[in-house]
């Protein structure tokens, strides 16, 4: 990399941009990009700085539409070799979601950072300036090059894969179960401890990103009691695939099982993760997936289990093909 890197710096919203709004604590995504650079002081001295304002919403709002606008913008940047690391600044509750997608459709090497805030700009103790100085820390880092997309948050740096937000309230309310924090940031230091897993980026079967319109996939969250009628009527919407937020290690009610195997029958794509936030969902092992032709998310949580669903079978995927695809990823 040059002595000072090229860093683009693409803003989405979220809290980290939040603004006064009357009657609530603060909107989600008000803020300009150029409020939130003036609000760290020195930044520059780290890397050579361009902005740009992809989005303005709260991460609740997160779209698809969204994801293919930065993932496009993203990716042109790469390939026109105009930045050599991209940071993205993005609200925090569906951030992993993001980072995954982006960590799945990216073809490069080129560092990607996600980093948000879990309180606004005006907040006494407000992390998000924090946050961006570490994002763009690691983001220069020659050691950040191949790992795929990553989050920085309250000093930590994340795997897209890993990331989970933990808590709705409070700066250290992220972690990765099963994997643990891949590096630490300390004032200008970043110590890593562990590598990316999982197909990701430049070799990734679903990047480069061609924009290609992706089916309707849903989450189904299972609960004691859950019946028949809550899983059709999500069915019946449309679905191309469904993922199951299952009880412990992704199973539900058996009158559900049996709304879901008939659907897997008619060529929805079932796959089977947990509600739990942590472990793996083994195949074949308290439901026979075999028999139900449903797939096993093992350690993806749902939400990132319904991104690379979507991926998957915009691609043709079924059946085996969809389970190794789940394996590698």
């Amino acid at each position: 990399m040059p002595e000072r890197a090229r860093v683009a710096l693409l803003a989405t919203g979220g809290t980290i941009a939040g603004g006064r709004a009357e009657g609530l604590a603060y909107a989600a995504g008000a803020l300009p990009v150029k409020a939130l650079l003036a609000a760290v002081p020195g930044l520059d001295a780290l890397a050579a700085l361009q902005s740009e304002q992809v989005a303005s919403v709260g991460s609740q709002n997160m779209t698809w539409a969204v994801w293919d606008v930065l993932a496009a913008r993203i990716q042109a940047l790469c390939d026109a070799k105009d930045a050599d690391a991209v940071v993205v600044t993005h609200g925090t509750d569906t951030l992993e979601e993001t980072a995954y997608f982006l960590n799945l459709v990216l073809r490069t090497e080129v560092p990607v950072i996600l980093t948000g805030a879990m309180l606004p700009p005006d907040a006494p103790d407000a992390d998000g300036p924090g946050n961006l100085r570490d994002a763009v820390t690691v983001a220069v880092e020659a050691d950040a090059r191949g790992r795929g997309v990553l989050a920085v948050m309250n000093g930590r740096v994340y795997t897209a894969r890993d990331i989970q937000k933990s808590a709705a309230s409070g700066v250290d309310a992220w972690y990765a179960p099963g994997h643990g924090v891949s590096a630490r940031v300390q004032g200008a230091h970043v110590h890593w401890s562990h590598d990316t897993r999982g197909v990701h980026t430049a070799r990734s079967e679903f990047a480069p990103w061609r924009g290609q319109a992706l089916p309707r996939v849903g989450i189904l969250y299972s609960h004691a009691d859950l019946d028949a009628a809550t899983a059709r009527a999500l069915l019946d919407t449309g679905m191309k695939g469904l993922v199951l937020a299952g009880v412990g290690s992704g199973n539900t009610t058996d009158a559900v099982l049996s709304v879901l195997a008939h659907a897997a029958r008619r060529g929805v794509a079932v796959v089977r993760a947990s509600r739990t936030g942590s472990g793996a969902v083994v195949r074949n092992q308290e439901v026979d997936d075999d028999a139900a032709g449903f797939i096993a998310a093992g350690t993806l949580n749902p939400q990132k289990a319904r991104v690379l669903l979507a991926l998957a079978l915009s691609l043709g995927l079924s059946g085996q093909g969809l389970q190794a695809c789940f394996d590698r990823y």
